[in-house]
Parts: structure tokens; C-alpha cells; sequence
């Protein structure tokens, strides 16, 4: 899930009406850069440390994010699973209750409205956490479909929600109480000062973590006990733009940009969160269809051969200067030390793994290699 390239800062002033997390005000006392991100004001990085500090604390120890922006929503009633089912591309019954699966609500075209997380408690319980800037379309459309019964409820504030993620998660978690005997993709419900904490074996890092969903008044002691926690196994709290890097050197996709409603699961490469076999989920004829014929794009990883930081929507060349394709996401690999991309390239003039394209940048040519995503080992176990 369902990070932009680090947004732009943007004052307050600029931007009255941005919706604010439970964790607002710890954010600010830590002397964070906050942005706008899907209506909300965000943490960016926090003083003392930067997005590269924050990066890098993720991959070697734990990093603590607010991502309280997430969407939250109950599908609850007879057939629940069933309705949701029939929906959401994914198939829910590949997984039993106390799993999460990875889905997405298409249109009828088979763009992306959007990519969640659906939680399955039961035949009649799902629990769905879309995008921020989306959640509100993907609430409103399934309460369109929904057979009498079934209820759709928009619970965005409130839950907050914090992921706990790198190889130091575990104990992290361990010190405040709450369980990590959990499978990857695995959920169960714990509790944190006698309050209910849902905590999930998922991420958009590619490290060993989890997924706190807490209410929204128990979010800040909560946050507050995992940071007091957290010293003695080196955490820092990290922000978007540490959320951003991590997850482009893993190749996931962001909705906006990787993924839309112009771009397909077909030619994002996401066709493993389709249960093609199903009778029906919406997108299902054109997708199908797409699959068959061959998608006229794909998404490749790109990885530099000379110094520059690639960013969306720069144009991707061919040896010839041909233009082939747009970069969707690019950022600077604090792991490997020089730029990375996600683009989507025309499928009729794709070059294979290993060939040599050219990124301009403002003007400048720089080189790339391209590569299968990740583009760093992963941890996820």
C-alpha cells in the first residue's frame, strides 16, 4: 500500500484543511518536516536524523512510521467475504480467518481505483485499509454494490495505524506487550494497556515487521511506548521519505503512479493479486481480455549506470533516442548509493533484461540498466 516520490513540504498556511493523525502532535514535538499526502499532513523525516538516517535504521534495526492516513473500512454482514469476493480482485478464499490478503478495486476497464489490504475475520466480517486519497471512492462504490444486509462503513479516524518495521520488530514489539508469533500475511488481535491493538505481519518496506491498527486514542501512548522501547534496539520514528525509498528499492508499486485508473494490473505486473480463475470481481472481462491479447505496456525496474536520481514521469530512450516509455516512480537507493527506477515501457519495443536504456533528466542523459524488482534483497518471511 497501499508513498508518493517524498512530496514537496508545504506550510500549513498553504494548505488549511489537511486532515491531521492521532500522532500530530508527537510529530511536531520531534521537529518533523510535515507535507501534504493524500489530504493529510504527514510526516516527511524528522530532525536529527533524514531520510537517509531513517532508511537506513529500517534496513539495519526498526524504524516506527505513522501511517494513520491509511484507509480503514468494515464490510460486515451475511456473506460479507462472499460480497467482497465478488468485487476486489484477489481471491479471499485462498486464505482463512485471521489472514490478510493483498487485492485490488478496479474499473470496468481494469484500471486501478485502488490497492488495499483486506483483513478476513470471518464469512461476514472484512476489515479493508485502501489509500488515504482513496479510501472514500472504494467505501462508496462497494456500498453501491452491496446486497441488502451487507454494510459498508467508513472507519477512517478511527484507527490509527503504525507500522513497526526491520529486523529489530520483533522484539520491539516483544518489550510492549503485544504478539509476534504471527506468519507472514497473518493477523491476530493483542492488546496494549488493556486496549485492543489489531497487529498484522505485513509492510511496504521488504523487511521482517508488522502493522499496529490501534484505536485512534490509544495510537500516541502507543507510539510514545514504542519509542521509549525502541532506544535500546536502535529505533528512530521514519517518515514517508524514508517510506518511499525503501519501498522502490523493492519494486512496489504506488497507486498514482505505478498503478492508476490508466494503468492495468496487467502491465503493473501485479497480476499475481488477480484470482483469475474467479466468477466475477469487477474489471474481470477487460482484464481478461488484456491478458490474453498482451498488455500494450510493462513495468520494468531501471537501475543507473551513471550518477543522477531518476523521477516520474521523465522519459525513457532506446539506444536509438526513441522514446519507449516514462519512469513512474525513481528515487536515490540509499542502500546501494546511486539512483532507481519503476517504468512503464512500451511492450512492442521493450528491451530485455540487461539492455541499456537512457533516463532524461532535465535535459541530461543518464544510463540505466534493466533489471527484475527488487532491487535489494528482501526479508520478508
Amino acid at each position: 500500500m497501499p508513498m508518493a516520490d517524498t512530496p514537496a513540504p508545504e506550510s500549513a498556511s498553504s494548505a488549511p484543511d489537511l486532515l491531521t493523525s492521532p500522532l500530530h502532535e508527537a510529530h511536531v514535538a520531534l521537529g518533523a518536516t510535515m507535507a501534504e499526502f493524500g489530504g493529510w499532513e504527514m510526516p516527511i523525516s524528522y530532525a536529527g536524523s533524514g531520510v537517509v538516517s531513517e532508511h537506513q535504521a529500517v534496513r539495519q534495526a526498526v524504524g516506527i512510521f505513522d501511517v494513520s492516513h491509511l484507509g480503514k473500512a468494515l464490510v460486515s454482514g451475511p456473506g460479507a467475504a462472499d460480497f467482497v469476493n465478488s468485487t476486489l480482485t484477489n481471491d479471499l478464499v485462498r486464505i482463512a480467518p485471521g489472514q490478510a490478503q493483498y487485492t485490488l478495486c478496479c474499473n470496468d476497464n481494469g484500471g486501478v481505483i485502488d490497492d488495499l489490504i483486506a483483513y478476513l475475520v470471518g464469512p461476514d466480517e472484512v476489515f479493508l485499509v485502501p489509500n488515504a486519497a482513496n479510501t472514500a471512492a472504494v467505501v462508496a462504490r462497494l456500498q453501491a454494490a452491496a446486497p441488502a444486509g451487507v454494510e459498508v462503513r467508513n472507519q477512517h479516524r478511527e484507527f490509527g495505524v503504525i507500522a513497526v518495521q526491520g529486523p529489530r520488530s520483533e522484539a520491539l514489539l516483544t518489550a510492549v506487550g503485544l504478539p509476534t508469533d504471527l506468519d507472514y500475511m497473518a493477523w491476530r488481535d493483542g492488546t496494549f494497556q488493556g486496549l485492543p491493538v489489531r497487529v498484522c505481519r505485513t509492510g511496504y518496506t521488504g523487511e521482517y515487521g508488522f502493522e499496529l491498527l490501534p484505536a485512534w486514542d490509544v495510537a500516541r501512548p502507543l507510539w510514545d511506548a514504542l519509542l521509549a522501547a525502541g532506544a535500546e534496539h536502535g529505533a528512530k520514528p521514519a517518515g514517508l521519505g524514508a517510506r518511499d525509498t525503501l519501498r522502490t528499492e523493492m519494486g512496489y508499486p504506488l497507486h498514482g503512479q505505478d498503478l492508476s485508473e490508466e494503468i492495468t494490473p496487467v502491465q503493473a505486473k501485479s497480476g499475481w493479486a488477480v484470482g483469475w480463475s474467479k466468477p466475477a470481481f469487477w474489471g474481470r472481462e477487460a482484464l481478461l481480455a488484456e491478458r490474453t491479447d498482451g498488455a500494450a505496456r510493462t513495468l520494468v525496474g531501471l537501475d543507473a549506470i551513471d550518477r543522477g536520481i531518476p523521477r516520474a514521469h521523465q522519459q525513457v530512450l532506446d539506444a536509438e533516442g526513441a522514446v519507449i516509455g516514462e519512469v513512474t516512480s525513481g528515487t536515490h537507493s540509499p542502500t546501494l548509493g546511486h539512483g532507481i527506477a519503476l517504468a512503464l515501457i512500451n511492450t512492442a519495443s521493450a528491451p530485455a533484461l540487461g539492455d541499456e536504456v537512457v533516463v532524461d533528466v532535465r535535459g541530461r542523459k543518464l544510463r540505466m540498466t534493466v533489471v527484475k524488482p527488487p532491487f535489494v534483497e528482501s526479508h520478508v518471511r
